[in-house]
């Protein structure tokens, strides 16, 4: 469904949104609406976050909303009822770290496809880190996401995008998740190095606030990948979250067109 959600995409000279929302924030009922919402809004794939008591990449913003959704109770199985439950047609991404996933299972990817999601993305597994869980996830039926950072090296790139499927995820800038004021001086370059090694989309994350920011990432990318800012909008409101996507929509439809992937 990634793929070919990717394919319609690019016939038509257009990049991917994706946004990523918090399960279970601000709570159940207003999160089902999110993903509805912000799907009729104009996102093409939505990372649906599995809240965790100890994160490690997330910024005091995902963090906020990840506490608050579990102390209203949310779990990864809330979450695939969240996912059911919103019944949307555009590919659903499991964003989650690794432990709530081990404990949820072995057959926890069946449920998550089951559930109605496409793809599956995971913090703290890098490449390399665990052959055998890697491959319980890379063989199951879901795509695996991966990561790449600025830092990492061309070569290591090429493997990271041998051993993903969907799309890669290219994080900006180091650090961890948050509005930022600017997109890095050296994204272009990234982008083209890892063009250059991965034949998967890159979508572009980390920092991405504003209509003006996803326009500039989308003429480099094949995807912007909004989270922070539109968590924040949600805090607020559904209702504001869901103006805010429109507004990003608008705004990658206006970029020049992306290099053929």
């Amino acid at each position: 469904m990634i793929a070919a959600r990717f394919a319609a995409l690019k016939a038509s000279g257009r990049r991917a949104l994706v946004c990523y929302v918090t399960a279970g924030h601000p709570d159940r009922e207003r999160s089902i609406a999110l993903v509805q919402g912000i799907a009729d809004a104009g996102a093409d794939i939505i990372e649906l976050g599995v809240p965790f008591s100890d994160p490690v990449a997330d910024g005091p913003v995902i963090q906020a909303s990840s506490q608050r959704a579990l102390d209203g109770g949310m779990t990864l199985e809330g979450t695939l009822e969240i996912a059911s439950a919103a019944r949307v047609e555009l590919p659903l991404v499991l964003f989650t770290y690794l432990n709530p996933l081990l404990s949820a299972g072995g057959d926890v990817l069946v449920r998550a496809r089951a559930a109605g999601f496409s793809g599956l993305l995971t913090t703290d597994l890098p490449v390399g880190e665990d052959a055998e869980r890697e491959r319980w996830i890379g063989e199951g039926p879901l795509d695996f996401v991966r990561l790449v950072a600025p830092t990492t090296p061309t070569a290591r790139m090429a493997e990271i995008a041998r051993h993903g499927r969907g799309f890669v995820y290219l994080i900006s800038r180091l650090g961890v998740t948050g509005a930022r004021a600017d997109v890095p001086a050296d994204l272009p370059g990234t982008v083209t190095r890892l063009r250059s090694v991965c034949p998967l989309p890159i979508c572009v994350g980390f920092g991405v606030s504003t209509g003006a920011q996803a326009r500039t990432v989308a003429s480099l990318a094949d995807g912007v990948v909004v989270g922070s800012a539109l968590v924040s909008a949600a805090e607020r409101s559904v209702d504001e979250a869901v103006q805010f996507v429109r507004t990003l929509r608008r705004a990658l439809d206006e970029a020049p067109r992306a290099p053929a992937s």
